[in-house]
């Protein structure tokens, strides 16, 4: 086998590692030309607006899952053993955590990885954000409020295996998981072509999709082909923020993994695309106030992902992708929390609500 013997040439780590970058820059690529973001699918969909946004966050979700429930029905992929299905769930971490991470992309202009992909571009604002947002999520994860976090995830938990197991909890089978997503990849065809989203709009967020997927079975080859234990995981932001962030300043004695390639890969990714179109530009805070907001919006998203167990990405596409009930449950709190913070906090909509997708005008 083609994997097997690239794992005995140059060692496992250096195979996720480049996986994880290979992918990385896919998803970087794609995310940067289709104007990815579920901040901006949320306020559209909270504001009645028709720019695109939540179209192109539909084709992307409605891949993912496709193209992940495909692979399971092929034989090719198996869930059970990824820590999103088979450890012990918290419910009102998910919850909690999906509700706090919603308002903060509102206060922070964007997702975890939309911030990746902003900066890759110039966005001063976002590397400013990111790296609070790394910064907090190790915070959380090992640190000082760590303590809050567990406390949260204590509240109500749910154990692992089939509880925890969509798909089995509902008996809908793979079958019927593939036909739930192929009935959004419809819905999501059918608001392109009435909303005329350009070609880049809908492949970009397809590409997003598919890379979600790629990274679900990249992990799960290599640990079907190594003989030590690897995890089985796909795209995510929070805890490889965190991780990048403290292999970058201390030595750690854990071997790399798919994350020390992915975090760049997307950054490489998002500014080959900004440079091939020429979006590359240097961008900062305008006022005190505006660096508040997104200081705000950096430490409750970097706890929130943290404590509800995945991001807008590793909850809203990868977990969803294999439907487990905490990464619904945290994406039905972040979807909730944003629109209403939208509406507390930005009752008017003034400008464009990010980036428009390439062929559509901005919507105010």
């Amino acid at each position: 086998m083609v994997l097997e013997s690239l794992i005995e040439r140059i060692g496992e780590p250096a195979v996720l590692v480049g996986a994880g970058l290979v992918i990385g820059i896919a998803f970087g690529f794609f995310a940067q030309r289709s104007r990815f973001c579920l901040r901006s699918a949320v306020i559209e969909f909270a504001r009645r607006h028709q720019g695109g946004k939540l179209t192109v966050w539909l084709f992307a979700f409605a891949t993912a899952v496709v193209a992940t429930q495909a692979l399971v029905l092929a034989g090719w992929f198996d869930a059970s053993d990824a820590r999103q299905i088979a450890a012990r769930g918290s419910l009102s971490g998910a919850a909690v955590g999906g509700a706090l991470f919603g308002i903060g992309m509102i206060l922070a202009r964007g997702c975890s990885s939309r911030l990746l992909v902003l900066a890759a571009q110039g966005n001063l604002r976002s590397v400013i954000t990111g790296l609070i947002f790394a910064v907090t999520a190790q915070a959380a994860w090992t640190g000082a409020l760590s303590p809050l976090r567990e406390a949260i995830s204590g509240w109500w938990t749910v154990d692992g295996g089939a509880t925890r197991d969509l798909v089995a909890r509902t008996g809908i089978g793979h079958g019927g998981a593939l036909l739930f997503g192929l009935v959004w990849l419809a819905a999501a065809v059918f608001w392109a072509r009435r909303q005329k989203v350009p070609v880049w709009g809908w492949a970009g967020a397809v590409g997003v999709g598919l890379a979600v997927t790629a990274a679900w079975w990249a992990t799960y080859a290599v640990a079907q082909a190594s003989f030590d234990p690897h995890p089985i995981h796909s795209i995510s932001f929070t805890g490889p923020s965190a991780e990048v962030l403290t292999r970058v300043l201390f030595v750690s004695e854990r071997p790399p993994g798919f994350d020390l390639g992915l975090m760049p890969g997307v950054f490489i990714g998002s500014f080959i695309a900004a440079a091939l179109y020429r979006e590359l530009k240097l961008e900062g805070f305008s006022s005190g106030a505006g660096m508040r907001r997104y200081i705000a919006g950096a430490l409750l998203m970097g706890f929130g992902g943290m404590t509800a167990g995945g991001c807008a990405v590793g909850a809203g596409l990868s977990g969803a992708a294999v439907f487990t009930i905490t990464a619904w449950v945290s994406l039905s709190a972040m979807w909730a929390a944003a629109a209403l913070t939208d509406r507390l906090v930005d009752q008017r909509p003034q400008g464009a609500l990010d980036q428009p997708v390439p062929g559509l005008p901005a919507t105010a």
